[in-house]
């Protein structure tokens, strides 16, 4: 059985078809969110909370808007991306909170330094990519969109801007060396 036809047995509250979903979309799922998060414990935290929504909300899922593996992944991203933003926000306080204390938990010049330092050498390696790359990387690393989105808002096929994705990493990779 495919998984679109799984996933709408699974809003009618099939457990059978919802073990089924799940042993086709758990490793994609964890693939995407390891990819997004890169630390293992947070990446499985993640994916078991991506199945966990995927089995409440299923009821959502519209087969006339795309695939269910397309929907589960685009859950996974959305998810995973939420996390960064989390993890990112508790660092922020964290600092901040170390900069209202009387003495600093760490050197904060040399980590603004080297915080500006990396802000820069990435900027100049946007910089060598294709207006289209950079516009396509952009879009779905710093607003956090999704391929589809980003296609959809640069009015694209879908395949072309993933074609501009993987070069464009791959540039982005080779520009910053042992840093990516």
């Amino acid at each position: 059985m495919e998984a679109d036809q799984l996933l709408v047995r699974v809003a009618g509250g099939d457990q059978k078809a919802f073990e089924q979903l799940y042993g086709m979309v758990s490793g994609p799922v964890y693939g995407l969110v390891r990819r997004v998060l890169r630390d293992p414990s947070q990446s499985e935290e993640v994916a078991q909370e991506v199945l966990l929504e995927l089995w409440r909300s299923a009821a959502r899922f519209d087969p006339a808007r795309g695939s269910a593996l397309s929907w589960v992944l685009t859950l996974a991203h959305r998810r995973a991306v939420d996390r960064v933003r989390s993890v990112r926000a508790a660092g922020e306080r964290e600092q901040r909170e170390a900069l209202r204390a009387d003495g600093p938990a760490f050197d904060h010049v040399s980590e603004e330094v080297e915080a500006g330092l990396e802000r820069e050498w990435v900027r100049r390696c946007l910089k060598r990519l294709t207006t289209l790359q950079r516009q396509s990387v952009t879009l779905a690393y710093y607003d956090g969109y999704t391929y589809r989105e980003v296609a959809e808002r640069l009015s694209l096929p879908l395949g072309t801007v993933k074609t501009r994705m993987r070069d464009g990493l791959t540039r982005l990779r080779q520009c910053l060396g042992g840093v990516a």
